[in-house]
């Protein structure tokens, strides 16, 4: 009878010390969206969002499929990679800034009165960041706690991403104990990645590979 390893090699410490860091937190991370240039919001917009968007999203990796028949067989071959929208939920205060400010930037592509707009997508296609974030907040030098940087386990940068939908905020009277949020649903031309593959029990700034590669 064949066998898989060891029961000692596959015990609860076995699986603790593959456990790295104790596993990535979707709770961790920030996002940052840059504003094209016709978006005129409160000068603290930028910093805000990276506060105030509450929920975000890893992008997808798809590659479509080709299906080739061959005597009652079907052969699949990779076909072209499509980008599923990205969506981000923002935490909407009261100054409005943020909603503002993804307000004025599709009516910058497509005007609420007179249906026109800019015409240079690289007018109003900017770029976007989600970082996923660690949490060892250890200086070892000085074994201080809250001393060193944020750890970033790993960045997603998106590439020529503009908004198509700013999504509505529910008003009722019936609403209690609750703060107003939105979403914001992005396209984009493509994402890269940096950081992951390596080492990374210290979570360390720079997560195990250089350079990047394209989605």
């Amino acid at each position: 009878m064949a066998t898989l390893g060891n029961f000692s090699e596959r015990s609860i410490t076995n699986f603790r010390d593959r456990l790295v860091g104790g596993g990535a937190r979707s709770n961790l991370f920030e996002v940052n969206i840059t504003l094209p240039d016709g978006v005129f919001g409160e000068l603290d917009v930028d910093a805000d969002m990276r506060f105030m968007i509450k929920a975000a999203e890893i992008p997808a990796s798809n590659i479509g499929n080709i299906p080739v028949p061959f005597r009652g067989r079907v052969l699949p071959v990779a076909g072209d990679r499509t980008f599923d929208p990205w969506t981000v939920t923002i935490i909407n205060d009261q100054k409005f800034n943020i909603r503002d400010a993804m307000e004025q930037w599709t009516n910058l592509i497509n005007d609420l009165q007179f249906a026109g707009g800019d015409i240079n997508p690289a007018d109003y296609q900017t770029k976007a960041e989600v970082f996923q974030l660690g949490r060892n907040a250890k200086n070892a030098a000085t074994d201080e706690i809250g001393s060193r940087g944020i750890p970033i386990l790993r960045q997603y940068n998106f590439e020529g991403i503009y908004p198509n939908t700013v999504s509505s905020i529910p008003l009722d009277y019936g609403a209690t104990d609750q703060i107003e949020e939105f979403q914001v649903t992005f396209n984009y031309l493509f994402w890269t990645v940096e950081g992951g593959l390596g080492t990374n029990a210290n979570n360390s700034q720079t997560a195990g590979r250089t350079g990047t590669f394209s989605g």
